[in-house]
Protein backbone atom coordinates (compact mmCIF):
# COMPACT_ATOMS: atom_id res chain seq x y z
CA UNK A 1 0.00 0.00 0.00
CA UNK A 2 1.12 3.47 -1.04
CA UNK A 3 1.58 5.85 1.37
CA UNK A 4 -0.16 8.93 1.64
CA UNK A 5 1.07 11.28 4.14
CA UNK A 6 2.73 13.10 1.12
CA UNK A 7 -0.49 14.45 -0.30
CA UNK A 8 1.40 16.88 -3.08
CA UNK A 9 2.81 13.97 -4.87
CA UNK A 10 -0.45 12.46 -4.90
CA UNK A 11 -1.72 15.42 -6.29
CA UNK A 12 0.64 16.34 -8.78
CA UNK A 13 0.23 12.69 -10.49
CA UNK A 14 -4.00 13.53 -10.54
CA UNK A 15 -3.53 16.87 -11.58
CA UNK A 16 -4.66 19.22 -8.56
CA UNK A 17 -3.16 21.91 -7.42
CA UNK A 18 -4.79 23.26 -4.39
CA UNK A 19 -4.73 19.98 -2.09
CA UNK A 20 -5.35 20.99 2.16
CA UNK A 21 -2.36 20.00 3.96
CA UNK A 22 -3.98 17.34 6.21
CA UNK A 23 -2.53 17.00 9.88
CA UNK A 24 -1.94 13.55 11.27
CA UNK A 25 -4.36 12.95 13.87
CA UNK A 26 -3.94 9.78 16.08
CA UNK A 27 -2.47 7.87 13.41
CA UNK A 28 -4.81 8.95 11.21
CA UNK A 29 -3.91 10.48 8.03
CA UNK A 30 -4.17 11.25 4.26
CA UNK A 31 -7.56 13.54 2.14
CA UNK A 32 -10.04 14.32 4.01
CA UNK A 33 -9.61 11.99 7.43
CA UNK A 34 -9.37 9.22 5.95
CA UNK A 35 -7.80 6.56 7.95
CA UNK A 36 -4.80 5.18 6.09
CA UNK A 37 -2.89 3.01 8.43
CA UNK A 38 -4.08 3.96 11.82
CA UNK A 39 -7.41 2.64 12.61
CA UNK A 40 -5.40 0.01 14.60
CA UNK A 41 -3.49 2.80 16.31
CA UNK A 42 -7.38 4.13 16.93
CA UNK A 43 -8.63 0.54 18.17
CA UNK A 44 -5.53 0.06 20.62
CA UNK A 45 -6.49 3.63 22.72
CA UNK A 46 -9.70 2.77 22.57
CA UNK A 47 -8.70 -0.90 23.96
CA UNK A 48 -6.46 0.89 26.86
CA UNK A 49 -8.84 2.71 28.26
CA UNK A 50 -10.81 -0.67 29.24
CA UNK A 51 -7.69 -2.31 30.03
CA UNK A 52 -7.12 0.33 32.94
CA UNK A 53 -10.45 -0.67 34.42
CA UNK A 54 -9.50 -4.28 33.77
CA UNK A 55 -6.19 -3.86 35.47
CA UNK A 56 -8.17 -2.20 38.63
CA UNK A 57 -10.73 -4.88 38.91
CA UNK A 58 -7.82 -6.97 38.61
CA UNK A 59 -5.76 -5.48 41.68
CA UNK A 60 -9.48 -5.22 43.95
CA UNK A 61 -10.40 -9.09 43.57
CA UNK A 62 -6.66 -9.66 44.62
CA UNK A 63 -7.15 -7.43 46.96
CA UNK A 64 -9.96 -9.07 48.50
CA UNK A 65 -8.68 -13.06 48.00
CA UNK A 66 -5.30 -11.47 50.01
CA UNK A 67 -7.34 -10.21 52.66
CA UNK A 68 -9.49 -13.09 53.07
CA UNK A 69 -5.98 -15.73 52.14
CA UNK A 70 -4.16 -14.10 55.35
CA UNK A 71 -7.38 -13.99 57.42
CA UNK A 72 -7.75 -17.43 57.24
CA UNK A 73 -4.42 -18.47 58.25
CA UNK A 74 -3.80 -16.09 60.56
CA UNK A 75 -6.82 -17.13 62.54
CA UNK A 76 -6.66 -19.21 65.85
CA UNK A 77 -8.43 -22.53 64.97
CA UNK A 78 -9.96 -24.61 68.21
CA UNK A 79 -13.38 -25.90 67.81
CA UNK A 80 -15.00 -26.76 70.96
CA UNK A 81 -18.60 -27.78 71.51
CA UNK A 82 -19.51 -24.64 72.64
CA UNK A 83 -18.60 -22.79 69.51
CA UNK A 84 -20.03 -25.38 67.41
CA UNK A 85 -23.77 -24.56 68.95
CA UNK A 86 -26.41 -22.24 66.77
CA UNK A 87 -26.03 -18.84 68.13
CA UNK A 88 -28.24 -16.05 67.69
CA UNK A 89 -28.97 -12.16 69.03
CA UNK A 90 -27.23 -13.17 72.40
CA UNK A 91 -29.90 -16.53 73.17
CA UNK A 92 -29.40 -20.52 73.53
CA UNK A 93 -31.57 -21.85 70.90
CA UNK A 94 -34.17 -23.67 72.54
CA UNK A 95 -36.87 -25.43 70.82
CA UNK A 96 -37.27 -27.00 67.03
CA UNK A 97 -35.20 -24.62 64.05
CA UNK A 98 -38.53 -24.09 62.40
CA UNK A 99 -40.43 -20.61 63.61
CA UNK A 100 -43.79 -19.03 62.80
CA UNK A 101 -43.27 -15.55 61.35
CA UNK A 102 -46.64 -13.76 61.49
CA UNK A 103 -47.63 -11.83 58.07
CA UNK A 104 -48.20 -8.54 59.19
CA UNK A 105 -44.36 -7.87 60.35
CA UNK A 106 -43.80 -8.32 56.14
CA UNK A 107 -47.16 -6.17 55.30
CA UNK A 108 -45.82 -3.32 57.65
CA UNK A 109 -42.35 -3.37 55.77
CA UNK A 110 -44.33 -3.51 52.52
CA UNK A 111 -45.68 -0.16 53.70
CA UNK A 112 -43.25 1.06 54.84
CA UNK A 113 -41.09 0.95 51.59
CA UNK A 114 -43.76 2.08 49.34
CA UNK A 115 -44.24 5.74 51.04
CA UNK A 116 -40.23 5.75 51.48
CA UNK A 117 -40.56 5.62 47.42
CA UNK A 118 -43.09 7.78 47.57
CA UNK A 119 -41.51 10.49 49.63
CA UNK A 120 -38.07 10.22 47.33
CA UNK A 121 -40.79 10.86 44.20
CA UNK A 122 -41.74 14.00 46.25
CA UNK A 123 -37.96 15.66 45.92
CA UNK A 124 -37.96 15.96 41.86
CA UNK A 125 -41.52 16.93 41.85
CA UNK A 126 -40.69 20.07 44.18
CA UNK A 127 -38.25 21.20 41.39
CA UNK A 128 -40.29 20.46 38.50
CA UNK A 129 -43.27 22.32 40.59
CA UNK A 130 -40.95 25.02 41.13
CA UNK A 131 -40.09 25.90 37.19
CA UNK A 132 -42.31 27.84 35.37
CA UNK A 133 -44.81 26.42 33.02
CA UNK A 134 -45.28 23.34 34.89
CA UNK A 135 -46.67 24.41 38.14
CA UNK A 136 -50.80 23.48 37.44
CA UNK A 137 -49.86 20.48 35.51
CA UNK A 138 -47.00 18.99 38.21
CA UNK A 139 -49.75 20.16 41.05
CA UNK A 140 -52.26 17.88 39.17
CA UNK A 141 -49.97 15.01 38.92
CA UNK A 142 -49.43 15.28 42.21
CA UNK A 143 -52.67 15.23 43.70
CA UNK A 144 -53.91 11.92 41.37
CA UNK A 145 -50.82 10.24 42.79
CA UNK A 146 -51.56 11.52 46.66
CA UNK A 147 -55.04 10.06 45.83
CA UNK A 148 -53.45 6.42 44.83
CA UNK A 149 -51.29 6.82 48.09
CA UNK A 150 -55.13 7.52 49.91
CA UNK A 151 -56.59 4.58 48.44
CA UNK A 152 -54.13 2.14 49.22
CA UNK A 153 -53.80 3.65 52.53
CA UNK A 154 -57.38 3.53 53.40
CA UNK A 155 -57.51 -0.33 51.60
CA UNK A 156 -54.87 -1.31 54.30
CA UNK A 157 -56.90 0.45 57.02
CA UNK A 158 -60.35 -1.53 56.30
CA UNK A 159 -58.74 -4.63 56.16
CA UNK A 160 -57.32 -3.90 59.66
CA UNK A 161 -53.41 -4.40 58.36
CA UNK A 162 -52.42 -0.96 60.23
CA UNK A 163 -54.00 -2.25 63.70
CA UNK A 164 -51.30 -3.70 66.33
CA UNK A 165 -52.49 -6.25 67.90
Amino acid sequence: MADVTDVTGVADAVGLTDVPDVPDVHGVSGVSGVPVDGSTALASEYFQSYSVIGLLALIGVLFVAVAFGAGRLLRPVVPTPEKLLTYECGVDPVGEGWAHTQVRYYVYAFLYVIFAVDSIFLFPWATVFAAPGYGATTLVEMFIFLGFLAVGLLYAWKKGVLAWA
